[in-house]
């Protein structure tokens, strides 16, 4: 009976999996309806405002759900939201038992959709596969727990760990495979952010070329505290196609601002650090706007700034088979006194390139 239960909640897994990307600031959550040992139904989330799991499943079953079980990866939701309550639906289909893999940290629901399906005589159990689901919905959990966007750091470096030419110049450290990952990553997150140094360096137009039609590109947030960014820049020439912020200090000055303005460029006025734009009030604020995750491209000072303040939650790195050397070639980290411990989460080959996911540990 458990190789059946993980079975069925292995495919609810599979179905979750489809909405990667396109579900923010909710959850990806897949559901599978089972009666007389067959799936009869299955549904997943595909994207916010839109039907949730459970619903489709039940839309989608091929036979009356009397006595059937329902597998659904998170805790039905039992109140009001961009969509009705799933618990009524699940209620109303006469669904004998409901086999829930993790409970819904929003405290909106943390429990409550579960004690209404007890209430209505369905039985239910909670557990499944929890493990495994806490893992795909880690944006989610951190963005409902703490109103902070998942920040992952994106870094392709050689095997020395540089990421510039041994002179300092800018270079294609990795090969195809890796960059065109960047792409895929780049399209699963809400907002890509990267510091001023890297516009001037590269003049990046931070969109996503993977040549499929759902695609989207996410918000460009530009590190910036004296408003340096140029208005011939690919970035500022593209902002009226696609969202982008640039964060300050008060030390920008109005007249360019408002420059940037003019061209469909979004300026935020951020509190002056030492170290420039305050990056947790950065992250706050895209909190507040319901961004629920931030992949950082660089370059080093803000990968370094956003480790020292201990905002980084995951970290990749796709590792080049080449060593670059020389005093003039950057690290992906600027500060010799950062030190830090991870676990090692996957190391694969993509291509020629090794890419390995790390998560920080906490020092506070």
């Amino acid at each position: 009976m458990k190789h059946l239960k993980n079975k069925y909640m292995q495919r609810a897994i599979e179905l979750a999996e489809r909405g990667r990307g396109r579900t923010s600031p909710n959850p990806l959550v897949g559901a599978v309806i089972v009666k007389n040992d067959a799936i009869v139904g299955e549904g997943y989330h595909a994207g916010a405002g839109e039907s949730h799991a459970e619903i489709n499943a039940i839309n989608h079953a091929t036979e009356i759900l009397d006595d059937a079980t329902l597998y659904v990866t998170l805790e039905p939701c039992c109140s009001y939201g961009r969509t009705p309550p799933c618990t009524r639906a699940i209620i109303s289909s006469k669904i004998k038992k409901v086999i829930v893999g993790l409970i819904d940290p929003n405290l909106k629901v943390c429990g409550k959709g579960i004690d209404e399906l007890k209430k209505a005589q369905i039985e239910v159990e909670v557990g499944v596969d929890e493990k495994e689901i806490t893992k795909q919905n880690e944006v989610y959990i951190k963005y409902i727990s703490t109103k902070m966007p998942f920040v992952l750091t994106k870094s392709a470096i050689s095997f020395d760990g540089k990421i510039t030419s041994k002179d300092g110049r800018p270079m294609w450290i990795t090969g195809k495979e890796s960059r065109e990952h960047v792409h895929l990553l780049r399209d699963r997150n809400d907002a890509i952010m990267v510091g001023i140094g890297t516009v001037i360096a590269d003049d990046p137009m931070l969109t996503v070329r993977l040549g499929q039609k759902e695609t989207k590109n996410p918000l460009r947030v530009i590190v910036d505290s004296n408003a340096k960014l140029s208005l011939d820049s690919k970035i500022v020439k593209t902002a009226g196609e696609v969202p982008t912020l640039l964060a300050v200090t008060e030390n920008a000055p109005g007249k360019k601002t408002k420059a940037l303005i003019n061209k469909k460029v979004e300026v935020l006025v951020l509190p002056n650090e030492s170290n420039g734009v305050n990056l947790k009030s950065l992250f706050t604020e895209l909190g507040e706007r319901e961004i629920t995750s931030v992949i950082l491209e660089g370059g080093a000072r803000l990968i370094s700034s956003a480790l020292r303040e201990n905002l980084v939650d995951k970290m990749i790195f796709f590792i080049a088979p080449k060593v670059i050397g020389g005093d003039s070639s950057l690290n992906f980290i600027d500060d010799k006194e950062i030190s830090f411990d991870f676990n090692f989460e996957k190391c694969r080959l993509i291509g020629g390139d090794l890419l390995v996911e790390i998560y920080p540990k906490r020092t506070n």
